[in-house]
C-alpha cells in the first residue's frame, strides 16, 4: 500500500511540474499565479500546496527533474563505442529536439534568476552538477584516448555550456532560428576544443 501511495505522490508531482512548465513558458514566471497552475493541473490550491508551497519550490522541482534526466542520459550514453557520434546525438537532442515549451521555460528561468536570489541559487546548483558530470565524462574520454589529455576540461565544458545557453536563448526569441543548421558548426568547434592537432588529423584520416 505504501508503494502505491509513493508512486501516486510521484505521479502527482510530475503532473504539477508539467502543468507549471506549460504555464511558465506561456505566461512567464511573474504572470503565472498558483491558481493558474492549480487549474492547469486539475487540482485544488490546498492539494497543490501539499506538494509545492511556492512557485520557487516548483522551479526547484523542475530543476531536480531535469538534473536527474541529464544524469541518466550521460550515464546511459555509449561513449566507448564512438565518442563524437554519441556526443553529437546528445547535442542534437538538447539543441534541436527539445520542445519550444522547454526552451521557453529555460529562457524564462534564466531571466528570473537575475532578479530572484532563490531561483539563481537553484539554477547555479543545476549548472554546477551538470558541469561536474560533463567534466567527468571528458576525463573518462581522455583516459580512453578519445580526446586530448592536456585540454582545460573546466574551460572547455564552460564554453560548451555557454554555447548551449546561447542556442536555447536564440531558439526562444527568434522563430526563424535554425538550430539544425548550427549543430555541425558546434560539433566542429567541439572537435577543435577536444582534440590535439595530431589527434584531429588522425580522426580526419579515419573518416576518409
Amino acid at each position: 500500500m505504501r508503494r502505491v501511495n509513493t508512486q501516486r505522490h510521484s505521479d502527482r508531482r510530475a503532473e504539477i511540474l508539467a502543468a507549471a512548465q506549460q504555464c511558465f513558458a506561456q505566461m512567464g514566471f511573474h504572470q503565472t499565479s498558483m491558481q493558474e497552475i492549480c487549474t492547469a493541473a486539475g487540482m485544488s490550491p490546498g492539494n497543490l500546496y501539499r506538494y509545492f508551497p511556492s512557485k520557487e519550490a516548483i522551479i526547484a522541482g523542475i530543476a531536480e527533474r531535469d538534473r536527474a534526466e541529464v544524469g541518466a542520459q550521460l550515464a546511459n550514453a555509449q561513449f566507448t563505442t564512438d565518442f563524437f557520434a554519441t556526443f553529437g546525438a546528445l547535442a542534437r537532442h538538447h539543441f534541436v529536439e527539445r520542445t519550444a515549451e522547454e526552451v521557453g521555460l529555460c529562457a524564462e528561468i534564466m531571466s528570473e534568476s537575475r532578479r530572484n536570489p532563490t531561483i539563481a541559487k537553484i539554477m547555479q546548483g543545476f549548472d554546477d552538477e551538470v558541469k561536474a558530470r560533463l567534466i567527468s565524462m571528458l576525463r573518462a574520454a581522455a583516459e580512453r584516448g578519445d580526446v586530448s589529455r592536456d585540454i582545460d576540461f573546466e574551460g572547455v565544458v564552460t564554453m560548451m555550456m555557454v554555447i548551449a545557453d546561447g542556442v536555447w536563448w536564440r531558439r526562444a526569441v527568434d522563430p526563424q532560428f535554425n538550430a539544425e543548421a548550427v549543430l555541425p558548426i558546434f560539433m566542429d568547434l567541439t572537435h577543435h576544443m577536444l582534440l590535439s592537432r595530431s589527434q584531429g588529423e588522425s580522426k580526419d584520416k579515419e573518416a576518409e
